[in-house]
């Protein structure tokens, strides 16, 4: 049974809100009554999940945004606050994966483009979020960091560190705006079945089964138990909960 919040009168934004962890957070901020932004650089999916949360009687706004581009983020927030006059809540969930490579043999490019949305796109979304939110005096913000942000992998270097650099970002963010009532938190999904990891699964880049077998629940996550998590540590329930890296895993880093 999961909680009921109640976040009428709030307003949350997600990146990378047209699939998966993203859009199941959009989703379940909307049904506990905010009204809520979706991002993804995909500008024709995005519009589809905000029409079909509209047509459902929900209040959202789509918005085309690569993260990548700080400009981008910058009109993305500006766009939150013109359209809804505040920013509650955030969740900066977008992010890439890149080919499993030797770390001797791999493209710069990739380390580049890897980090350029998995960190920067993480370290811009909260500047600017940030701005408006020190001028409420009040907001919660969560930080997709990964399994990958807690522990290592063979062939998953450029990956894993754009994700341990979200925790770190995160820590020390949290830091300095906690006095002013910001709270910033991460969350750290495992193995979560989304469309990337299906893709992956696909593509023979992850095997479906091992993943299952590593993970001591016995099983996958799904993305609405991201949004779960997501949504307390928005909620009034976890008001003492600041600068956290939070697992949910199935139990795989308690190993």
């Amino acid at each position: 049974m999961n909680p009921n919040y109640d976040f009428k009168g709030q307003v949350a934004l997600v990146t990378g809100a047209a699939s998966g962890m993203g859009l199941a957070t959009a989703r379940a901020f909307a049904e506990a009554g905010a009204a809520v932004v979706l991002a993804d650089l995909n500008e024709a999916a995005v519009k589809e999940a905000s029409e079909a949360l509209n047509a459902s009687g929900h209040e959202t706004v789509a918005v085309a945004c690569n993260v990548a581009d700080e400009a981008a983020t910058a009109a993305m927030v500006q766009r939150a606050v013109s359209q809804y006059g505040r920013l509650d809540m955030a969740f900066n969930n977008a992010g890439i994966q890149i080919p499993v490579s030797d770390a001797a043999d791999e493209e710069f490019e990739y380390f580049e483009k890897v980090h350029a949305v998995n960190l920067q796109g993480v370290w811009a979304c909260m500047k600017h979020e940030l701005r408006q939110m020190r001028v409420q005096g009040s907001g919660a913000i969560v930080n997709c960091s990964s399994l990958g942000g807690l522990v290592g992998a063979a062939g998953r270097a450029s990956y894993h560190s754009s994700k341990y650099g979200v925790i770190g970002l995160t820590q020390s963010t949290a830091l300095q705006y906690a006095p002013r009532g910001v709270r910033i938190n991460a969350v750290c999904p495992g193995t979560i079945v989304t469309p990337m990891v299906t893709s992956m699964f696909e593509n023979g880049q992850l095997d479906r089964e091992r993943a299952q077998e590593m993970t001591p629940i016995g099983r996958l996550g799904s993305p609405e138990e991201i949004a779960s998590a997501v949504l307390w540590l928005c909620s009034p329930g976890a008001s003492f909960v600041v600068g956290v890296a939070l697992p949910v895993d199935g139990g795989y880093v308690a190993q």
